[in-house]
């Protein structure tokens, strides 16, 4: 057996995503005709943890990847470390790897006399093009996850944990982990994989990840976890360190105050501090659909403006051109009609 699956917990009884359980969920057109389809599901979830709609299989189950990122940093916050401002930020964030960025993850690090060679998530190079340009060689502290690898070092040196592999799936800091995202999305948690960064990713319904969020952002106004109060509420203060300026996540926080968080292969959530949530997986794993998704489905529980999600919108959707110009454009798939 290879080192990914003896990490990996292979007894899971539900089942993934399939194209029978997907709908239309975006559509891209150029120059007057479809040129592309994404399908997929999404469940919208309100504070008390109903369903309030479900646009294909919900039961269904998805990686979340770094859509598990608040929980993981809600856990670091729950092991007794104290993770304030930027700091709280980046310990969740998918960064751009940008120098700000960089500072914040080194600052964490220098807390406990760690280098980023105490990293275990893979080098990589910076997502801001600017910072890539100048960069010579692949570093750990570029890895949109350095964030969060560097809250677990943390974690690590507050409770006497061993820090050399901290990213194994019986360690103590994975085991509350896991307890940790059970708790939040309401489940039990029977499979993880290995995500890119190296970590475990605990796999769970689409239905359970909104209601997760949920209760996360909920949590901004009411305390009913005041760990996840604080965290939400770093994020909400200082978006630019989730992601980056001018990034989708960072756009839609900036503009609607509420949480975004994508995940690879095509997962996004979003969630409103008043507590209604949406999960949204894309099946064919692209990311362009997620925002559009997400936002049209908040709009149609009346929780977000369309003119407010329509000028989200217009910064972020990928332009559809040709030679230069403008020639077609994304819009939301059949399967998100109300």
């Amino acid at each position: 057996m290879n080192d990914q699956a003896e990490r990996s917990t292979l007894s899971s009884t539900r089942h993934p995503l399939e194209v029978s359980g997907s709908v239309e969920l975006a559509v891209l057109e150029r120059s007057g005709m479809t040129e592309s389809r994404h399908i997929g599901a999404a469940a919208v979830v309100s504070s008390d943890g109903a369903l309030l709609r479900s646009v294909g299989d919900v039961s269904a189950s998805v990686y979340p990847r770094s859509c598990l990122k608040p929980f993981q940093a809600l856990t670091v916050l729950r092991s007794g470390v104290r993770l304030d401002g930027v700091q709280a930020v980046l310990a969740t964030a998918s960064h751009a790897g940008t120098p700000d960025h960089q500072a914040v993850v080194t600052a964490m690090l220098e807390r406990i006399g760690a280098t980023e060679d105490d990293l275990l998530c893979p080098p990589d190079w910076p997502y801001d093009r600017e910072t890539a340009r100048t960069a010579s060689t692949k570093r750990r502290i570029f890895m949109n996850c350095s964030g969060k690898h560097s809250s677990f070092l943390l974690a690590c040196a507050e409770n006497g944990w061993d820090a050399a592999h901290y990213d194994d799936l019986d360690h103590p800091l994975q085991v509350a982990a896991r307890e940790t995202v059970a708790d939040y999305v309401g489940e039990t948690i029977d499979h993880a994989g290995v995500d890119g960064c190296g970590a475990p990713v605990f796999a769970t319904t689409l239905a359970g990840l909104a209601r997760g969020v949920a209760r996360l952002t909920h949590s901004a106004t009411t305390d009913a976890d005041a760990d996840a109060g604080h965290l939400v509420r770093a994020v909400l203060a200082d978006p630019w360190a989730l992601d980056g300026h001018d990034r989708a996540n960072t756009v839609t926080i900036e503009e609607l105050g509420l949480l975004a968080k994508l995940g690879a292969e095509g997962v996004m959530v979003m969630g409103t501090t008043d507590g209604v949530a949406v999960a949204v997986k894309v099946l064919d794993g692209n990311l362009r659909a997620g925002t559009l998704t997400a936002l049209h489905l908040l709009v149609a529980e009346g929780v977000v403006p369309q003119e407010d999600a329509d000028r989200v919108l217009a910064r972020t959707l990928e332009r559809v051109t040709g030679g230069g110009d403008l020639v077609g454009g994304i819009r939301a798939g059949a399967g998100l009609a109300v």
